[in-house]
């Protein structure tokens, strides 16, 4: 079990890193133009500028360096809310503990820094705690409402009466105890979802904060994500039309769009887990679980305690497919307890131990009225206490 463990974690790890190079390879391609382009452009207006102004470079670029440390205080050039009255500082602390962090607005005092680090401890843990119990219950409603839809798949049918009672024992009623939903449908209904939520907030940030409504969904989901890049960022204009109703609807919108966005995370992990698994099975040597196979079914008296599992259901509360981790098979060096071993060789021990006691005594064997032993006495060491074993759970004929 710890090799397969250690197999999957590595299998991930060269995914999640196959993955990360795939991505910086496209996003530069995509991005790395545009980033020489702005470049050129920029040196360009500057030269402009210091010509025209008649400034060295080095001078404009201090006081460059100046504008951009007050920038990260806070200061704009266009007028916007101030960053830390009570409202702004309400919208900091939400994204701190959502660990969304847009960046636009972060403590510039050591007193802001120390507290920020004991306060996000404790609330991003409390957050993550939220989410965790949200998604349990979401899960429930989901599960509730898709059951009830397959109740009255097989009312239709026929299948199910319609007083809600079980009918006469067929495997379509039976099925509906313990029935759960897939997770592939679970991250399809959060997929539908999280859509509704982002385009519906879209069409409320494109007129009011005046972005492009492509632009209003790439926030809505660096926003949901928690990712928050802090390019585009809602709420900081100083006014607003209908301002206490907008604030309200932002808060609600990232509130439930974070809450869909962090569930559906988790399902499309059970999703990959379950694909690791699939590789991992496809990886291993057939060849060696043949082999494996035939070695086992040639072995007529091995111990096998236990029920051998064969169920690949795949439902949302498991997210791993139940498999034996040996296959109903002991390995060559495991010990056995004595109950296993009497419980797996009850018959063969018997046979053996009245063989062994006949050829003792004589055959046939006297019996002694007194015994009631079923023809299980006697023995020696080991035998003897197999008799006795043999002996309590033997039926008087």
């Amino acid at each position: 079990r710890l090799n397969a463990d250690n197999a999957r974690f590595l299998l991930l790890a060269v995914l999640i890193v196959l993955y990360m190079l795939c991505g910086a390879a496209v996003f530069s391609a995509i991005e790395l133009p545009t980033e020489r382009e702005a470049k050129e452009r920029w040196e360009e207006r500057l030269e402009n500028f210091t010509r025209r102004h008649n400034l060295s470079r080095a001078e404009l670029r201090h006081f460059l360096r100046e504008y951009e440390e007050a920038s990260v205080a806070g200061v704009r050039v266009d007028d916007i809310r101030p960053r830390w009255d009570f409202t702004g500082a309400f919208y900091f602390v939400g994204t701190v503990v959502s660990t969304i962090g847009f960046g636009m607005t972060t403590p510039a005092t050591v007193g802001g820094k120390i507290f920020l680090i004991f306060y996000g401890l404790i609330g991003c843990a409390g957050t993550i705690l939220f989410f965790n119990l949200f998604l349990e219950r979401l899960i429930t409603v989901i599960a509730y409402v898709m059951k009830s839809c397959h109740e009255r798949q097989l009312r239709r049918k026929g299948v199910l009466p319609h007083n809600g009672r079980r009918g006469s024992g067929t495997s379509e009623v039976d099925s509906l105890v313990g029935w759960k939903p897939s997770v592939y449908y679970v991250m399809l209904i959060l997929c539908v979802a999280s859509l509704i939520i982002s385009c519906c907030a879209s069409a409320m940030y494109t007129p009011i904060e005046g972005w492009s409504y492509f632009d209003s969904l790439y926030f809505c989901f660096v926003a949901f994500s928690t990712i928050g890049f802090g390019d585009l960022v809602s709420s900081q204009n100083i006014r607003y039309e209908s301002q206490g109703l907008y604030r309200f609807g932002n808060f609600v919108f990232i509130l439930m769009g974070v809450c869909c966005i962090y569930s559906l995370f988790n399902v499309i992990s059970i999703v990959i887990k379950q694909s690791i698994n699939w590789i991992l099975k496809k990886l291993a040597c057939k060849c060696c679980h043949r082999c494996q196979r035939r070695l086992f079914h040639s072995r007529r008296n091995v111990v096998m305690p236990g029920n051998v599992r064969s169920r690949r259901n795949i439902s949302i509360e498991t997210d791993v497919v139940h498999e034996s981790d040996t296959d109903g098979r002991r390995l060559s060096g495991e010990m056995i307890s004595m109950k296993d071993f009497l419980a797996s060789n009850k018959v063969s021990l018997a046979i053996m131990q009245k063989q062994l006691s006949e050829t003792a005594n004589g055959y046939p064997r006297q019996m002694n009225s007194n015994s009631k032993q079923n023809g299980f006495s006697g023995g020696v060491g080991a035998l003897a206490i197999m008799n006795n074993r043999l002996a309590e759970t033997s039926v008087d004929r």
